[in-house]
């Protein structure tokens, strides 16, 4: 994988949109450019849980903006991640289609304990290094990612129904604060953090809050003198009294509160007494560490061999207990195989990492039952917590496993696979195919031709005279693809 001295993360988070752009230096990283701006797109999911076409439009007008920052950059510099409300809105594969054409650039949906991951890693790079466990709040927009932690590795990830939009909505919706609506939104509040209560209590010695609701709520009480720094449970106390004597969020105008988190605000802080009360929080120190850095970092990660991705595939071969050996012949034949066509391939350096991860994974599913274990392997791969993996990620990798086996034509016809997962799809194929007896197997010489309505595999007569069973296992094949439209011919050559 390419290194780059120029790093950019694009958050589309519920409540505001972020533009991170770094410079990179060793394993550093040192901001150059921050853009931000309250898209607020909870606000814009309605009962149907689909965007409205004004929030669409507020988010898109915003990353044409960022479109103009990024001029240049490389396509693998430059990460975007989506996050609650695109995870939420039954319609955002629209929008995201209209955003990555503006954009320039794919834009992934990431998993709740995925956010959270990426949340601790940014969180982590900002802080002093500590021998204690912490625990890392983030509230957002439409979640609260809440991760235990120590050094540099998060232990334990959530992400809960907590947002900062999405309660101002549901209790304050007309602006009015009163005792019955805060103490009702702090106990729903409480409702959710209770199911991760108990898991995380005695687990951590330091609260740590991230994000815009944390440093506003922080600001506010130490700037009218409730709380000396960070935030307290005593300040928050106070900083509730008065909200509720004021009585109205459009008339908080309280030293430290920013204008663009005032419409938000009150949800906010009941999130955030519901949290202090359900974990037992006492004092939170603030940090400016957060999601976007961890994207950075996490990036960075992936091209200095760190990469989050190739450690979470081989801790889902121990826990399905995979044959390693087996996944390795199956990943060296598919190599030999990509090597064949892959000049032929315009997204040859992005495909094959999906290609060898699959490889390795594709018996998993043999530890539900070994009949359709390649059925029960993609439902894993497509519902599992898969850390640095995107859901499109899983969703890729998922189809290649559930396609290693079987007949194509339960997909009605190749169309069904992405045009650039057929190649894919057809190595992985060939490769659980060639390695069907568990043993080592030298293909000798062979070549491979693969194009959009043809395949052509030639081998050495003797070696398929030899091999009778592969054989007729590829004749069988060659009628699979026939009955998806597709010519695929094995040739014997002396």
């Amino acid at each position: 994988m390419n290194e780059y001295t120029t790093l950019a993360a694009v958050d589309l988070g519920s409540n505001s949109f972020k533009l991170q752009v770094a410079r990179v230096v060793d394993d550093q990283i040192y901001p150059l450019d921050t853009l931000k701006e309250p898209v607020r797109l909870t606000a814009g999911i309605g009962d149907d849980k689909k965007l409205d076409r004004a929030s669409q439009e507020r988010g898109l007008a915003c990353l044409n903006r960022f479109s103009e920052r990024l001029r240049g950059l490389p396509q693998g510099a430059v990460r975007c991640v989506g996050t609650s409300a695109l995870r939420v809105a039954e319609n955002s594969a629209e929008f995201l289609q209209q955003a990555e054409a503006i954009l320039g650039y794919p834009i992934e949906i990431i998993a709740g304990r995925e956010e959270a991951r990426l949340v601790y890693i940014g969180v982590a790079h900002s802080l002093p290094a500590a021998e204690h466990p912490r625990l890392i709040i983030d509230i957002g927009g439409g979640s609260t990612e809440c991760v235990i932690g120590e050094g540099m590795t998060p232990q334990l990830m959530e992400s809960l129904h907590l947002g900062c939009v999405s309660f101002t909505q549901r209790f304050f919706a007309d602006g009015q604060i009163n005792k019955t609506n805060l103490a009702q939104a702090i106990l729903v509040a409480r409702a959710e953090a209770q199911t991760i209560a108990t898991s995380y209590a005695g687990k951590w010695q330091e609260a740590v809050g991230s994000s815009g609701t944390a440093r506003v709520i922080s600001d506010v009480l130490v700037l009218n003198g409730w709380a000396d720094q960070g935030i307290t449970r005593e300040g928050l106390e106070l900083l509730r009294e008065h909200m509720i004597m004021i009585g109205n969020q459009g008339k908080l105008d309280l030293p430290g509160m920013k204008a663009d988190r005032k419409p938000v605000f009150a949800g906010g802080v009941a999130v955030m007494s519901g949290i202090f009360a359900e974990f037992g929080i006492e004092k939170m120190t603030i940090t400016d560490g957060a999601l976007r850095e961890g994207v950075l970092y996490d990036l960075l990660g992936r091209f200095h061999h760190r990469d989050m991705r190739a450690a979470t595939v081989s801790q889902f071969m121990r826990r399905y207990h995979v044959d390693h050996k087996q996944a390795r012949r199956v990943a060296d034949i598919a190599t030999q195989l990509f090597k064949q066509i892959e000049h032929e391939l315009s997204a040859a350096h992005e495909l094959k990492p999906y290609l060898l991860w699959a490889a390795q994974l594709h018996e998993i599913g043999i530890s539900i039952a070994h009949s359709g274990y390649h059925k029960h392997g993609a439902y894993i791969l497509a519902h599992a917590d898969m850390p640095g993996f995107s859901q499109k990620d899983q969703a890729r990798i998922a189809l290649l496993v559930r396609t290693q086996r079987g007949g194509l034509d339960k997909l009605g016809d190749t169309t069904q696979i992405p045009a650039t997962l057929q190649p894919m799809v057809f190595i992985l194929r060939l490769a659980v195919l060639f390695c069907r007896s568990r043993s080592p197997i030298d293909l000798g010489q062979f070549t491979l031709s693969f194009g959009p309505n043809a395949a052509q595999l030639q081998l050495s007569e003797d070696w398929l005279a030899a091999n009778p069973l592969t054989t007729t296992a590829l004749s069988d094949e060659s009628r699979a693809w026939k009955q998806v439209g597709y010519k695929f011919t094995i040739n014997a050559v002396s």
